[in-house]
């Protein structure tokens, strides 16, 4: 697959096996609701979504990591931080705000790249939740109205946390080590961006060999509009051989050892990645 690193993202096929390990539905929750009429129910500060029809939301464009939201707002905390650890899954296409009570400006699809969507929630007021975007630009964001029926819930208490200026990677879970690696990193003309990105699926490489699965990142390169005729996508992933340990040399996105992603495949999607 290529993204930064690799252009098959759409054409690779989903390691469904290994997602998603650990997110367990949690029960008596408030999920999200499917916004594509009226709207039943209100919030606890009597803020309710504007109607889209389904006109309107054949419209909007999809969330995903080909697209740009030009109009979504930027993640408070981009340049890093932790969540509450919540992350939901739609089970069908929902409507995204553009803050509480505001104007449609995407919808965020069940599935991406093969994986099921599940995206970490950075805030919530009432029923809205805001959440993290895989779209470009990075940092996107957008609010969605929460009811009973679409979507389910989850707590996740991993976060991985990449030092670019160490060529570090660690993963935690609840704030303890889990383990820490050297990596490698973006050239200098096409550096890994920093921020608050997450994992967005897990794809099994069929077309190349430089790594048996792929983690691609909510965030995009910046310097490189595609790349193979892909969108530019952000990943993890290994390489064939050690070339890569401590050094910038890659097309943006973090290369890791073997026993790293062997760690990493094991996270739940939506596991939140910063970047410094």
């Amino acid at each position: 697959m290529r993204m930064t690193c690799s252009s098959r993202a759409q054409n690779a096929s989903a390691r469904r096996g290994r997602l998603p390990v650990r997110l367990l539905a949690v029960a008596g929750v408030s999920t999200l609701a499917l916004l594509t009429g009226a709207c039943s129910g209100g919030d606890d500060d009597g803020v309710k979504p504007a109607a889209v029809s389904q006109e309107d939301l054949t419209q909007l464009p999809e969330a995903t990591t080909f697209a740009t939201v030009a109009n979504a707002p930027l993640d408070p905390q981009a340049s890093g931080g932790t969540t509450n650890g919540r992350v939901i899954h739609p089970k069908a296409d929902i409507v995204v705000y553009d803050s509480v009570g505001g104007k449609a400006i995407a919808k965020l699809p069940s599935i991406q790249m093969g994986s099921p969507t599940w995206v970490p929630v950075i805030a919530e007021q009432g029923e809205w939740a805001q959440i993290l975007l895989p779209t470009r630009p990075n940092a996107a964001s957008g609010w969605v109205h929460l009811s009973d029926g679409a979507a389910e819930s989850a707590q996740n208490d991993y976060v991985v946390n990449v030092n670019r200026a160490a060529f570090s990677l660690e993963i935690l879970e609840s704030g303890k080590p889990v383990g820490k690696w050297t990596i490698g990193t973006g050239k200098a003309e096409h550096p890994t961006p920093a921020g608050r990105a997450y994992i967005i699926a897990s794809i099994e490489e069929t077309k190349n060999t430089y790594s048996p699965i792929v983690l691609p990142l909510s965030y995009h390169s910046d310097s490189l509009e595609t790349f193979g005729g892909g969108p530019g996508t952000v990943g993890l992933h290994t390489w064939p051989n050690n070339s890569f340990v401590g050094q910038a040399n890659s097309d943006g996105c973090i290369r890791v050892p073997s026993e790293a992603l062997d760690e990493l495949v094991k996270l739940p999607l939506g596991t939140i990645v910063n970047i410094a």
